[in-house]
């Protein structure tokens, strides 16, 4: 089945690009979530429309990303949770905690952007990449501390 991506879907393409995919996945998945029409002729010809227009979008989305980015540079995160015996951390810090850190400092970035392989479950610092558009990643340093015995 030829389908017409209408966003970018992860390991098959990008907004408006023509991919032959499985008759299943393009029936229950992509076409249901209206991530992709039927590459029919007059839809080709209406995608045509809509890749102009995503350049120009995708254009500006990419200045202010790299605006974001230069922001970014300069954030440091820091998460305190208890630990056992050998410094194993109860619990995680996931993407989501890092999201709603970055939301605390003023910066609005969806979790889903926060790109890590599995949640950080030892201490110590880390370089966590967020992606801010398809061109521009900034990696955010994130340090996981010991909570202290006082507390």
């Amino acid at each position: 089945m030829e389908v017409i991506l209408k966003e970018d879907v992860v390991n098959l393409g990008h907004q408006g690009d023509v991919v032959k995919v499985a008759e299943g996945y393009g029936r229950n998945f992509l076409l249901p979530r209206k991530l992709a029409i039927q590459a029919t002729s007059a839809n080709k010809a209406v995608i045509e429309q809509m890749k102009g227009a995503s350049v120009r979008r995708s254009a500006k989305e990419k200045s202010e990303a790299e605006l974001l980015l230069q922001q970014l540079d300069s954030v440091a995160l820091a998460f305190t949770r208890k630990t056992g015996e050998n410094d194993h951390i109860f619990g995680s810090v996931t993407s989501a905690d890092i999201a709603q850190a970055l939301e605390a400092k003023g910066f609005h970035i969806d979790r889903r952007k926060v790109h890590l392989e599995e949640p950080l479950k030892a201490l110590g610092e880390f370089l966590v990449p967020v992606r801010l558009h398809r061109e521009v990643t900034a990696h955010i340093k994130v340090a996981v501390n010991r909570e202290s015995e006082a507390e």
